[in-house]
């Protein structure tokens, strides 16, 4: 009788111990390093988590073809505020996995739902450059606003960039044709002649080129995967992410420059402010696309007035 006493104490103990762990698995469903996450298909994303952990959190979602390297002069600068700054390389980018099959806006938007689930952020203010910008509106449009402090939109390709039936001010498909077929002759020459040319303006008649500032873009860019920026190309410039904006019901700050020749601002940045209800635009006169780097000192302190209003 005493053994099956103890036999019984144990089967429960073992169906405790099970339920415990499964429990507990599916809280943390999300393998987590100290700067990996792995999402449920298997995708690992690198990631940066700077400054106080009690700090008031930002993210930071970079451009194509970069890396969360584009976004180091404003997380510096704000972990140095303290606040928690967080940047992960989007899937297919940067240190991140490459993965054949999930290089679109839904998945962009899901992993980055990963990362606030994994590092369980909330009142989180989501930054989105250029094709991150994208990124932020999908996010919102798939998972809402419960865990959205506030938005920026910086050089964001929202809310639509070729030129559609709907989209009649867009850009012709033909330009994006030519960049995938870019793409694929030889990626390689067409990061350095982005980077070199309209990204930054350096194509502008008495510009002052920064050749550190093209080789990082190169870097970056062929740290990503072939297939991935490839797939993104299509990403960044035929989803519609005007039901996205419609969304956004946080307080949001969109920023541009007006000598942005890579998402031009009257097709995006003006647009967006106008679809976004009640956001504050402010736009970065002869500036161009990569503001981030060429404006920087102008834009870590927009950020930071916005952080800081109320």
């Amino acid at each position: 009788m005493k053994n099956l006493t103890n036999l019984f104490k144990a089967t429960i103990l073992t169906s405790v111990l099970a339920l415990s762990a499964t429990a507990a698995q599916a809280d943390t469903h999300y393998q987590r390093t100290a700067s990996t996450i792995t999402t449920s298909d298997n995708v690992q994303l690198y990631y940066k988590d700077w400054g106080p952990k009690d700090g008031e959190v930002v993210t930071f979602s970079h451009g194509w073809p970069l890396s969360s390297d584009s976004w180091e002069s404003q997380m510096q600068f704000l972990a140095d505020k303290g606040y928690r700054v967080i940047a992960h390389d989007r899937r297919g980018h940067g240190r991140s996995s490459q993965p054949w099959e999930g290089n679109d806006m839904d998945h962009y938007a899901d992993d980055l739902a990963a990362v606030l689930d994994a590092l369980k952020l909330d009142k989180v203010t989501l930054v989105g450059f250029s094709t991150g910008g994208g990124e932020v509106a999908r996010y919102i449009g798939r998972h809402g606003t419960k865990r959205v402090n506030k938005v920026a939109l910086v050089s964001a390709v929202t809310p639509l960039m070729v030129k559609t039936d709907t989209n009649p001010n867009g850009i012709e498909k033909a330009l994006f044709d030519g960049i995938r077929k870019a793409s694929n002759d030889n990626r390689s020459q067409l990061y350095l002649d982005i980077a070199s040319g309209p990204f930054y303006s350096f194509n502008r008649e008495g510009a002052k080129v920064s050749q550190g500032l093209i080789q990082s873009f190169w870097r970056q860019g062929m740290m990503g995967g072939a297939k991935n920026t490839y797939d993104s190309i299509a990403a960044f410039s035929a989803t519609d992410f005007r039901p996205d904006l419609a969304k956004i019901d946080v307080p949001t700050l969109v920023i541009h420059g007006d000598d942005d020749q890579v998402v031009p601002i009257e097709v995006s940045g003006e647009v967006s402010a106008k679809l976004i209800k009640g956001a504050k635009f402010i736009i970065y006169k002869g500036a161009p696309h990569g503001l981030a780097d060429t404006h920087k000192d102008r834009l870590n302190q927009d950020l930071l007035s916005f952080l800081q209003e109320k």
